[in-house]
């Protein structure tokens, strides 16, 4: 035998099956991908990215006390070495051994994706869940073909429900994620014009988005579906379903409309034409009483008692710079600087103007990844804020620059040019919406407002 035909010889007899390395999980505390966050117990999945090969840490994570490492390189790996674990693709099998960890428990999985506000909905949902149960959650937003796999791992056998946050921005990316964490019920928030560098098209986001449903029509799933969106009716055909929406409407487990934006949102909700339930919240937005509406729905699906819905969602404070609402001692700020694609801008914006205040500003940032549609679609913002008479608009970026010339509203390059200006222009008294896709950096405007 050559030394070739050896060596991969070697390499597939050191392979280790998933039942084996479930088996060795199973002996673990937990799992990380960082080397620099391993410690005594974990199992360490030493993953690659285009500027690291978490292989050249397996020795390291090891000497902090990894019990077991996951490797994909067969000429750093040990055989002499019980605790290093040879497989042909790290993440692969981070997937796979995630699936069948969901397989054995049984637990039941909430699925969430969606354009927008899946990562509000889902931590709303949270809320609502954990006054009666033990939840695992998605953390942040680790809905990636990384984090999944990592939050499915966290589930233990006294977690009662698991909820399950997924993003996508290329076709195929939500059947991955399904088929990971196997969801029983799902709900899709909506479907947007986003990432469609990505999707080629808004037909493409509905085709990914909808491989939740997919999922659900093949496997006897439930989806939770907002009665109101078009779309989303459209794409549940033939699955049981379990609907909310705008009062009026029969057959919804819950019903509900918005009472004010004065900034906070206050909405009302009633479930089955019972008693009206008022909630004042801490979000921004009117948009988020649809989030809100399906948070509570799933709690009643599962028997939370109407009022602890109600008493959760109003306790809930979102983070992460998504509308936020921030106080500087000079200004007032609406930071919604996550993330930005031309339907939450829209929104955003629609919101804005509904808002009472006497001096309204909006600083502005490009929308990410929209392709060849990217100038109509920041045109089309331009226009939206012509049509809703805003005066005081700074837009930053080279797409917003491209396509508002001439528009009377001022335009920076970018970040470090809308700094400079506020040295020189101190703003005071003003209540200024803050949005942009999150790689503009908006939020490093906001010590100088």
């Amino acid at each position: 035998m050559s030394v070739a035909h050896f060596t991969l010889f070697f390499y597939f007899c050191a392979i280790m099956k998933i039942e084996e390395i479930y088996s060795r999980f199973k002996e673990c505390s937990g799992v990380t991908t960082d080397s620099r966050k391993c410690g005594p117990g974990l199992m360490f999945f030493a993953l690659k990215g285009e500027r690291f090969d978490g292989n050249e840490f397996v020795r390291g994570a090891l000497e902090k006390g990894c019990r077991y490492a996951v490797m994909d390189d067969a000429e750093l790996y040990d055989d002499t070495d019980s605790r290093m674990i040879l497989v042909d693709n790290v993440l692969r099998t981070l997937q796979q051994v995630a699936a069948y960890h969901r397989r054995q428990l049984g637990t039941p999985v909430i699925g969430i994706t969606g354009t927008n506000g899946k990562t509000t909905t889902k931590e709303l949902t949270n809320a609502v869940m954990s006054t009666t149960y033990n939840i695992l959650c998605t953390q942040g937003n680790l809905n990636n073909s990384i984090g999944v796999p990592l939050t499915v791992l966290g589930l233990k056998p006294d977690h009662d429900y698991a909820i399950v946050e997924m993003g996508a921005s290329h076709p195929g990316d939500i059947k991955e994620l399904v088929e990971i964490s196997q969801p029983d019920y799902g709900l899709i928030t909506n479907v947007g014009k986003a990432h469609l560098l990505g999707f080629g098209s808004f037909e493409g986001v509905m085709r990914t988005k909808g491989e939740l449903y997919d999922w659900l029509r093949e496997h006897n799933g439930t989806a939770f579906v907002n009665r109101d969106n078009g779309h989303l009716q459209q794409m549940c055909a033939g699955l049981p379903l379990i609907e909310y929406g705008k009062p009026g409407q029969e057959g919804l487990l819950v019903e509900g409309e918005v009472l004010e934006c004065n900034p906070f949102v206050k909405f009302r909700w009633r479930s089955r034409k019972g008693e009206w339930h008022i909630v004042q919240t801490n979000l921004i937005g009117a948009y988020n009483v649809d989030n809100a509406l399906a948070a509570i729905t799933i709690g009643l699906k599962f028997g939370v008692k109407e009022q602890d819905a109600s008493d959760a969602v109003a306790g809930y404070k979102p983070q992460n710079n998504r509308s936020q609402l921030t106080e500087t001692g000079r200004n007032h700020l609406v930071v919604d600087a996550y993330n930005a694609n031309p339907t939450s801008m829209t929104a955003a914006i629609e919101n804005f103007s509904m808002m009472k205040a006497d001096d309204k500003m909006l600083i502005l940032g490009d929308m990410r990844e929209l392709g060849e549609v990217s100038q109509a679609e920041h045109r089309n913002i331009v226009d939206l804020l012509k049509e809703k008479g805003f005066t005081k608009v700074w837009l930053v970026g080279c797409e917003f620059k491209k396509v508002a010339q001439g528009s009377g509203f001022r335009l920076f390059e970018d970040v470090e040019s809308v700094n400079q200006a506020l040295k020189i222009e101190s703003l005071s008294g003003y209540s200024i919406l803050i949005k942009g896709s999150n790689s503009i950096g908006l939020t490093k405007i906001i010590t100088n407002l």
